[in-house]
């Protein structure tokens, strides 16, 4: 592979690094975790091209700056870098190309912006073209298992059906029924609320507290600051209050790897604290009150009427939300893995 010096000259025309760009780019290139804070104009997007274009394997560049990164992307290519981005402001067929190039592997340098990342879409993308190490083991996916009184069948439940109905439904006959009742419900001018689940496997045991920064407290306010979000459990949530202590604990035996769950009622969190198992949440999201039948309300002077929202109204919110309740999981799990590598360095203790 060539040297960052040498492609700093023959891919990007100069001569020498400006001042701390050198060890900026040597330190990345090493795999330390870095901290870098420059002025602008300091030539901070070379820090991360340089080794992205020195190592093998594809780079990942989380940003919210769609038109810098855009921009970027179009002088890499100009230079004969395989890049590309993944953005809201993508069209179909650059999407496509997108991920083509992963697909067979000449993408070098991959931009996305932050929702793109907190996708279950996303994770699947990145161990696709080779950036399992990004998200090492990390998958998160969210779903529908209630709209209205309609609940899915657990016995039916597949994973492979959720993105293949508008409703995020890993239960085909449950998405048909909600089809119909919501066309239902659309006709007669109202709407109904839904029940989202988000879940996170591989997320290492020992992230968040005891007390203070407990990893169910924040993803709680986390899922709650949602639009239109009422409740949020985790695990057995409320249904925890009709079980006995017996049948709610989840008890522990020693596997090969060492110790192991054999339920998961607490939804992968204990005290606080994540157990290595799956971490379970969900919501509950209220109908919409954007509705055409008539509700009574008052002025600000006091006098009773009626209120008739009209336009476009979804009949259920609900759908619009779970790659929101992605996101928030993810955003939540990426802020304690921080946290713990600066509190513990990653470091994890053995039983057994």
């Amino acid at each position: 592979m060539p040297t960052p010096r040498e492609l700093l000259h023959s891919i990007f025309g100069f001569s020498d690094f400006r001042p701390g760009q050198e060890e900026i780019v040597e330190a990345v290139r090493q795999g330390q975790n870095t901290l870098a804070i420059m002025p602008t104009g300091g030539g901070k997007s070379l820090c991360y091209q340089l080794p992205a274009l020195s190592r093998e394997g594809v780079t990942l560049v989380v940003s919210p700056l769609i038109a810098l990164m855009r921009d970027q992307v179009r002088s890499l290519r100009e230079a004969g870098v395989e890049a590309g981005a993944l953005t809201s402001g993508n069209t179909e067929a650059e999407t496509d190309e997108v991920f083509r190039a992963l697909d067979e592997g000449r993408i070098k340098l991959l931009y996305m912006a932050p929702e793109r990342l907190a996708s279950a879409g996303a994770f699947a993308l990145l161990r696709r073209g080779g950036g399992g190490a990004l998200v090492p083991g990390l998958r998160i996916e969210g779903y529908m298992v209630q709209i209205g009184p309609h609940a899915i069948d657990r016995a039916r439940f597949d994973a492979d059906e959720i993105e293949r109905n508008p409703f995020w439904c890993p239960d085909p006959d449950t998405a048909a029924l909600w089809a119909d009742y919501l066309d239902g419900l659309r006709k007669a001018h109202d709407s109904v609320g839904a029940i989202v689940e988000v879940r996170a496997s591989g997320v290492p045991a020992g992230l968040g507290a005891p007390i203070y920064g407990k990893l169910d407290s924040d993803l709680a306010a986390a899922m709650m600051t949602i639009n239109a979000v009422k409740g949020v459990e985790i695990g057995e949530g409320m249904a925890a209050a009709c079980l006995t202590g017996s049948a709610n604990a989840d008890e522990i035996r020693m596997g090969p790897e060492g110790p192991e769950f054999l339920t998961n009622h607490a939804g992968g969190i204990l005290g606080g604290i994540s157990t290595g198992q799956d971490v379970v949440v969900r919501f509950a999201v209220k109908p919409t009150s954007s509705i055409l039948t008539p509700r009574r309300s008052v002025t600000t002077d006091g006098r009773e009427v009626e209120v008739v929202t009209k336009g476009r109204h979804d009949p259920c919110v609900g759908i619009r939300a779970v790659p929101v309740g992605e996101a928030m999981m993810a955003c939540v799990l990426l802020d304690h893995l921080l946290l713990d590598r600066g509190q513990t360095g990653g470091v994890r203790g053995t039983i057994g």
